[in-house]
């Protein structure tokens, strides 16, 4: 429970420290030298990766090596006619801000800023995932303002990230199911920016069902508060900028 990494990768990691491995010979020397300043012990190596984690310079993780699920597996994206049971939740609402200051809280969701609602109950999420081998909450995310498809987002990772309109996150979690969150910045016939959020989850058996309609009374109070917060932050984005603006 003290490390991001799955356990499944975190106990294997463990044992070993009971088995010494020091490095007695250098004859990799003779085909890659050695960097002209010497090679770099494990605290300066340490000091370094913290300094770019901190300045967000960081080009890949661990996490984000692999995508999941087969070439068969469902998609949100699939027509009716493609068969198979589908649970959606889905809020469309209008947001009082420019639809930049909107994107950049959808594309900054997660990790340190977390998910606009309910902190405990997805951090309770998180744990149970634990609990049970997944990845939990605690992966976080590469760059606290930018995503690219295939980064991980907590116990979601990018399907798929349009700039300045869709961002759609396929979850990790262990569940019965496959599911996705879709976020997408939209105008209304107005020309009013508008918010859009799409959750779909596809179930597997009869414990898919189970699980949608075991957590489904939870939907109005997590899918609701986080409609409002999100288009909140992206209003409040809005005022702090034009406050900066006047200053200057």
């Amino acid at each position: 429970m003290v490390t991001p990494v799955p356990k499944n990768i975190a106990r294997p990691l463990v044992d070993s420290l009971k088995t010494e491995v020091i490095c007695a010979e250098h004859d990799i020397k003779q085909y890659i030298p050695d960097p002209p300043e010497g090679l770099l012990g494990f605290e300066d190596s340490v000091a370094i990766a913290l300094t770019r984690i901190r300045q967000a310079n960081v080009k890949s993780r661990w996490s984000s090596a692999s995508m999941p699920g087969e070439p068969s597996d469902p998609l949100p994206t699939d027509p009716d006619w493609a068969g198979g049971s589908l649970y959606t939740d889905d809020r469309y609402v209008p947001s009082n801000s420019t639809p930049e200051s909107l994107w950049r809280i959808i594309e900054g969701i997660g990790g340190e800023n977390g998910w606009y609602s309910l902190p405990l109950a997805w951090e309770a999420r998180g744990l149970i995932d634990r609990f049970f081998g997944g990845p939990g909450i605690r992966r976080g995310r590469r760059d606290p303002n930018k995503l690219l498809a295939g980064e991980i987002v907590d116990f979601w990772r990018v399907e798929e990230c349009i700039p300045g309109e869709l961002l759609r996150l396929r979850a990790e979690m262990h569940m019965p199911g496959l599911a996705w969150l879709e976020l997408r910045v939209e105008k209304n016939d107005a020309g009013e920016t508008m918010y859009h959020q799409h959750a779909i989850y596809h179930p597997k058996g009869l414990a898919g069902h189970a699980y949608w309609w075991s957590v489904w009374p939870f939907h109005g109070f997590v899918f609701g508060s986080m409609t409002r917060n999100i288009t909140k932050a992206a209003a409040q984005l809005d005022v702090q900028s034009d406050a900066l603006n006047t200053a200057n």
